[in-house]
């Protein structure tokens, strides 16, 4: 029979706040053909499977109360067996008897519309409820709603209505509004928050205070924290599993193992989730020894283990000498039957991948029948870190093709993977290809890709493509990340472009170590040793401790300007004042800077003279200011011994026949050439390049084809005797007037 003529039921929508409020076409449905809601294993009392709606309802005419029992089950069914024609026609059903305003009601469509991802049904739903602004139910749900689909900046717009309309929130609405908070990550308005809940007096609440906790941890803030947690009257295992999250997220693995502590120690005993944050805390902290004596004293106390232990356990066992632990880790895996979990697959991929076993690595990825994204870049990031990016491409090109849903292509991480194992390999050509692929393949890239495009641009010395990659920094506001701002440095610094280099240098709000590190070197590689000084004195004037590669920068600074007795202070106050051990790379800038200066037995007295064994830099340095300095004495000594460490490499016979050659005698450098050619050692052509108008020429030795070569032998050799002539240009540091 039919139950209401359509013209009726369209009246009755426009009488509403909102026409839009249910779908029109599931109400003609329900109207002219008595679309049914079908049940499974129903109760005696209840009408047989089959029956409509509309019939089961008419037929026992019970009260509101009744109505909103049987469209509450319903609503139950369809949400539970992902119903959306169906959930649809309930929802003209209930706008049908005229049970629309119920509150009750209004909730439970708002949860079905969002579990079956339509949150627009869902708003317009909430929007067409009467008498909502009296009842934190329904501003509950939108809010739970909005949460689910990960729009927290709109939850927090709701509750602010909710609050101008007067609705009181409850202690459910509170756990939700601070999840909000915590997501968007506003202090400001985290804080804002917590004073409405001491206004409503929800501070003491279980769920509210756990919140709060929770939502402190990850501001950082563990102090307010602590606090909360020490004034709540009740605790539940919760509560507790909160506080130990907190403080692992905050690296305080001290603080976790004192809770744990008071913790074992009371009635509530700790479960799987404490024992996961509390090993987490050590992990985050660096103590891999300790994660593994707690896991196995979790063990020994027959508290079991899970998934999220294991990856922790995985994470700790990444170097080279950590390959045994983690095939241990892998046969508790296998005996634990946790292979199945994805997470943990991709772990153990990652583990043998950092460890040097790739193959085996590629071995479980291939035993995998299902794999998640995560799996596949696992995956790739062991090619691309062991310096098979060529397989690593091949993967990420396997993956384009063998997934065609979104969710399985290739996403920023895949990519910046594949560019950064191409950058690292010196194939930094090819790794600005792949950035411009990914860019054309829809990708965004992320801080961590524009940094590696950066690193790859200024290896190339590519002023243009650098440029082009600040401006794409710029437009998607990349360029606030340290990790750009450095590499944007860096970049411009190697291009030769150094007052780019200081404005981006001087436009950063919070600068790093490495921040200054860059801007140090950048001056002391274009010999600007004055300028690199005053800005590490600018940068000691900052309260920042130097560190090793601080000083290399400064002693190499001193070096190519000449700076000996600078260079000489420098190198006492790193050991005396900084405490810093030098590196043979100290040692060999030490011997640069000497012998630069023509103090060549000096830097030989030097070099026999260090508490460790000098290596090829340090020889070769001090063999190169033979050739300065037409020593040959030292040079035939110190070439002997880079013969014995570097037999196959060419560059020390080069430099001592020319030292020879400098000298004179040409008789000797002929033999020693003559020597590498019975070697059967092959020199390395040179090469330079020079970016003209957004085009980079490539020069090598020996090749004379390039077009133009005259012209530019023709101003080379005007340069040359320009320099000849302008004496303090060779010997003086030059002047850098913007920063000088």
């Amino acid at each position: 029979m039919r139950i209401a003529s359509l013209s009726s039921l369209i009246c009755r929508l426009v009488s509403l706040p909102s026409t839009r409020l249910v779908h029109l076409r599931a109400i003609d449905d329900a109207v002219t053909s008595h679309s049914t809601i079908h049940y499974a294993n129903v109760e005696p009392h209840r009408l047989k499977v089959g029956d409509s709606v509309a019939t089961r309802l008419h037929a026992h005419e019970k009260t509101s109360k009744l109505l909103e029992n049987w469209f509450n089950l319903a609503l139950e069914e369809c949400t539970a067996r992902n119903l959306v024609e169906q959930g649809q026609q309930v929802h003209a059903q209930i706008i049908v008897h005229g049970v629309n305003q119920s509150v009750f009601l209004g909730a439970k469509l708002i949860s079905m519309y969002s579990k079956l991802n339509l949150l627009m049904d869902t708003r317009m739903v909430f929007e067409c409820l009467h008498g909502c602004n009296s009842n934190s139910l329904s501003w509950n749900a939108i809010l739970r709603a909005n949460l689910k689909h990960g729009f927290f900046e709109e939850a927090l717009e709701l509750y602010e209505r909710m609050r101008v309309c007067g609705v009181r929130p409850d202690g459910f609405t509170f756990p939700l509004v601070i999840r909000a908070c915590t997501e968007t990550g506003d202090v400001g308005i985290c804080r804002k928050v917590h004073e409405h809940v001491l206004e409503l007096g929800f501070e003491l609440h279980l769920h509210v205070a756990n919140g709060l906790i929770g939502m402190y941890g990850k501001l950082g803030r563990m102090d307010v924290a602590r606090q909360l947690f020490d004034r709540m009257p009740q605790k539940n295992v919760f509560s507790w599993n909160t506080m130990m999250s907190g403080l692992a997220l905050n690296f305080d693995c001290e603080g976790a193992a004192e809770l744990f502590r008071e913790m074992d120690s009371g009635k509530l005993k700790p479960n799987l989730v404490t024992w996961t944050s509390l090993i987490s805390s050590h992990a985050k902290c660096g103590r891999p020894q300790d994660v593994m004596d707690l896991f196995r004293e979790m063990k020994s106390r027959g508290d079991g283990t899970n998934a999220e232990v294991v990856a922790v356990l995985l994470s700790v066992c990444t170097d080279a000498g950590s390959v045994e632990k983690g095939k241990v880790v892998h046969g508790l895996v296998v005996k634990s039957g946790l292979e199945s979990y994805c997470f943990v697959k991709s772990a153990l991929i990652s583990v043998y991948g950092k460890c040097g076993e790739v193959d085996n690595a590629y071995r479980l990825f291939l035993d995998m029948d299902q794999k998640d994204i995560i799996t596949w870049n696992s995956m790739m990031s062991c090619y691309a870190s062991s310096g098979r990016c060529d397989e690593a491409y091949e993967l990420l090109c396997q993956l384009g093709k063998e997934h065609h849903g979104e969710e399985l292509m290739p996403n920023v991480v895949s990519w910046s993977a594949v560019i950064d194992g191409f950058s690292a390999c010196g194939r930094s050509s090819e790794s600005l290809e792949l950035f411009r692929r990914m860019q054309m393949a829809g990708v965004t890239p992320n801080y961590v890709t524009i940094a590696t495009a950066l690193s790859s641009c200024a290896k190339l010395a590519v002023l243009y493509l650098g440029k082009e990659i600040h401006g794409h920094s710029l437009r998607g506001f990349l360029d606030l990340e340290v990790l750009v701002i450095n590499g944007l440095i860096h970049m411009y610094a190697k291009c030769g472009n150094l007052q780019y280099a200081h404005r981006v240098f001087d436009r950063m709000i919070c600068k790093d170590l490495i921040s200054w590190n860059s801007i140090i070197a950048g001056y002391a590689m274009h010999g600007l040793g004055r300028t690199a000084l005053c800005m590490f004195d600018e940068m000691l004037n900052n309260n920042l401790k130097p560190d090793n590669f601080t000083f290399i920068a400064v002693l190499s600074a001193c070096s190519h300007a000449g700076l000996v007795n600078e260079g000489r202070l420098l190198f006492d106050r790193m050991t005396r004042e900084y405490l810093l051990s030098p590196s043979v790379e100290h040692y060999a800038c030490m011997v640069d800077l000497l012998g630069r200066a023509g103090l060549v037995n000096e830097a030989s007295k030097f070099v026999r003279e260090l508490p460790l064994e000098a290596n090829a830099c340090v020889w070769g340095a001090l063999l190169n200011s033979c050739r300065i300095h037409k020593n040959t004495v030292v040079a035939e000594e110190t070439a002997s011994r880079l013969f014995d460490l570097e037999p196959k490499t060419t560059g020390s016979y080069m430099l001592l026949s020319n030292t020879y050659a400098a000298c004179g005698r040409w008789e000797d450098s002929a033999k020693i050439r003559l020597l590498t050619r019975v070697k059967g050692l092959r020199k390395s052509p040179g090469h330079s390049w020079i970016e003209v108008k957004s085009k980079v020429y490539m020069f090598s030795a020996g090749n004379s084809w390039q077009p133009g070569l005259e012209e530019i032998y023709g101003v080379l050799e005007t340069l040359v005797l320009l320099m000849e002539n302008d004496d303090h240009m060779l010997n003086g540091d030059l002047c850098y007037a913007s920063y000088g």
